[in-house]
């Protein structure tokens, strides 16, 4: 298992210092499955200030399609050979096709009846009651032999920084013949991996972040917690490897508690650095993938510059698809691991 670092350093003559000489240091890592790049650089404290969410959300809420008075009404449904009934309902959380779908089978599942709920009281029960409603859909395909039914995929978008243009919490649901692009190389490197050292990239990872400790953040049921290497995220990614799991249909209720939990002592942190939107992707094999791990990504997201709407995503992410973090990763991974310690 390696873990790549190149040091980096840079000299300047510091205007704010009368142009005395001034040394930054930075350094770029790179993923010890993939190879993937990540600068760690452009240092600044992770600290935030949040806008006036409530604002926004009595702004959004008497036109929002996923409220309840709406929901019902103006969703699509699917059509009876592939959801019979057209929507999921369980208790206030309804899935249902998307109108501007990811893939052949693209699906919305609205988390519950209330339009804005602030992300420290995204309770674990909220999260895995929406987590659960997805699988339940994905098991629907499953046992009907969809074609389309192979890789079973949940991405969630908290909060318009992520990229989402509702404010009610939803997940973006979809199943499909065709992994995307990171997770494809993920499962090949994952094979090559097996194939060169006889043994589960996954399981390797956690032994040697648990032995080494400074990204190790602590184990909840069979869940493994960590702070990425080389996040892809500015203010880090918190992963979770779920053990001895290849794909999302192997999860059990209590993988969903434990993911949800664990998911809550991140959110809790970063709502202290003043952070309010992330994204969240579970990143799934197939049943032959026996080399793969199902793990999930929670990556933060903010703006850089919240006056004018400036994205954490410039080109050197968008275009290079280099991970950019503001922090050293261990140091992020000391303020969180106290939170797991209770599980």
């Amino acid at each position: 298992m390696k873990f790549t670092i190149i040091p980096k350093e840079t000299v300047l003559l510091n205007p704010l210092q009368e142009m005395r000489r001034h040394t930054v240091a930075n350094e770029i890592r790179f993923d010890p499955l993939t190879g993937r790049s990540s600068r760690i650089c452009h240092f600044m404290k992770l600290q935030w200030q949040k806008p006036d969410l409530q604002a926004l959300a009595e702004q959004t809420a008497p036109v929002c399609p996923f409220c309840p008075e709406r929901v019902m009404r103006i969703t699509p449904c699917f059509p009876p050979e592939i959801l019979p009934g057209g929507r999921l309902v369980d208790a206030d959380r309804v899935l249902f096709p998307n109108l501007a779908p990811y893939e052949a089978l693209s699906a919305v599942a609205v988390m519950g009846a209330a339009h804005y709920i602030p992300m420290t009281d995204l309770t674990p029960d909220t999260i895995a009651g929406a987590l659960g409603l997805c699988l339940a859909f994905f098991r629907i395909l499953e046992q009907a032999g969809h074609p389309e039914s192979v890789y079973h995929l949940i991405n969630w978008n908290y909060m318009p920084p992520s990229g989402s243009s509702i404010v009610h919490p939803h997940l973006q649901v979809f199943a499909g013949s065709t992994a995307p692009q990171l997770l494809r190389e993920e499962i090949a490197a994952a094979r090559a991996y097996r194939q060169a050292h006889g043994a589960v990239y996954w399981e390797d990872l956690v032994a040697a972040e648990r032995a080494e400790g400074s990204r190790y953040l602590g184990r909840i049921g069979r869940t493994e917690w960590l702070c990425a290497f080389a996040p892809m995220g500015v203010a880090g990614d918190v992963v979770a490897v779920v053990d001895g799991v290849c794909r999302t249909l192997e999860l059990t209720r209590q993988d969903l508690a434990d993911l949800a939990r664990g998911l809550t002592h991140a959110m809790a942190l970063y709502d202290e650095m003043g952070i309010f939107s992330f994204n969240m992707n579970v990143f799934s094999g197939t049943q032959e993938d026996e080399d793969f791990r199902l793990h999930l990504v929670f990556s933060p997201r903010t703006y850089f510059n919240q006056a004018i709407g400036t994205p954490d995503v410039g080109a050197l992410q968008h275009l290079y698809h280099e991970g950019v973090c503001l922090a050293f990763p261990e140091e992020i991974a000391q303020r969180l691991r106290p939170r797991f310690a209770g599980r």
